[in-house]
């Protein structure tokens, strides 16, 4: 899914995730681990509805929005 990021990047090049639009209005997120590879940078955000992976994709410099496995969102 994607999704707009406002962000900064470190000069180490990790990534300091502010908040994020999903067409409304802008949420804050809390920010845990991140990591990079060939995908590119995996930054795992929590949301009102659950923990989530944002994908900074290394072959189109876009980000997305992604649920993770075994992962269970609120109702």
């Amino acid at each position: 899914m994607p999704v707009e990021v406002d962000c900064t990047f470190e000069p180490d090049g990790r990534v300091r995730v502010r908040r994020v639009r999903l067409g409304r209005p802008w949420q804050v997120v809390e920010q845990g681990r991140q990591w990079a590879d060939a995908d590119g940078r995996h930054v795992l955000i929590m949301l009102p509805g659950g923990a989530r992976e944002l994908v900074l994709r290394a072959d189109s410099l876009t980000w997305e929005l992604r649920e993770l496995p075994g992962g269970r969102r609120a109702a």
